[in-house]
């Protein structure tokens, strides 16, 4: 077993001086957020760091580390100065668009336009949806949240937004009325340059064993997985 004390020096030589957190919580759903500055600059940058927090009401959160300036990232400036931001999913098939925005750009240079993506109106906040992307989620801004960090540039903020319009390409929806996962191929980062999508599934619940679970909610399997699995019965 090796042993990793952490502190403002660390020390992962033994490992050839990579860093092993970035690939502990894995896989990482990539946050692409879409936001607008206050003077009406459209920006577009991926996040490693995001998941959901909340159901009801929805609330998604990412995190933002500081520039290489030491500086808020613009999307965390936007979406506390204009009080919006878009999450939109990234696909295998996006993965290229997506490494692209990532790159460090001026405050003045529009993402969408480096990456062909194109932009589209959302229905409730100001900032701009990416079209290609099959999932896209609309948030008004709530709070950010500052982590201190070892020196001065290593600062996160962790923003969190309200889920205030969900869209979705019908063409990702099973007859069941559930997403098709695989059919999206959700891209998901595993820390250094490592990357992975969504390429198989299975359903399984907890023991509980609800008599009637509610479809989508807490225990639900579909009848078809339901008549493969012969524990899984309502008892």
């Amino acid at each position: 077993m090796l042993d990793f004390e952490i502190c403002n020096e660390k020390d992962f030589s033994l490992l050839g001086g990579m860093d092993p957190f970035k690939s502990v919580a894995v896989p990482r759903p990539i946050a692409w957020i879409s936001t607008v500055s206050k003077e009406g600059v459209d920006n577009l940058a991926p996040f490693s760091q995001f998941t959901n927090v909340g159901f009801n009401h929805p609330h998604v959160l990412f995190a933002a580390q500081l520039n290489a300036e030491g500086k808020k990232k613009d999307s965390v400036v936007n979406a506390e100065e204009t009080g919006c931001f878009v999450h939109n999913m990234v696909t295998y098939d996006l993965r290229e668009a997506m490494n692209v925005s990532s790159l460090s750009y001026p405050s003045d240079v529009d993402e969408f336009e480096k990456a062909g993506l194109t932009k589209v109106d959302s229905n409730i906040v100001l900032a701009k949806r990416v079209k290609e992307s099959p999932v896209q989620l609309e948030c008004q801004y709530v709070t950010t949240v500052v982590l201190p960090g070892a020196d001065w540039k290593s600062a996160s903020h962790l923003v969190i937004g309200k889920v205030v319009c969900i869209h979705i390409d019908e063409n990702y929806v099973l007859p069941n009325g559930k997403l098709d996962i695989l059919k999206l191929r959700p891209l998901a980062r595993l820390g250094y340059a490592d990357y992975t999508s969504v390429t198989d599934l299975w359903e399984m619940r907890p023991q509980s064993m609800m008599k009637n679970p509610i479809p989508g909610g807490y225990s639900y399997m579909s009848p078809e997985s339901l008549k493969l699995e012969a524990t899984h019965k309502d008892l």
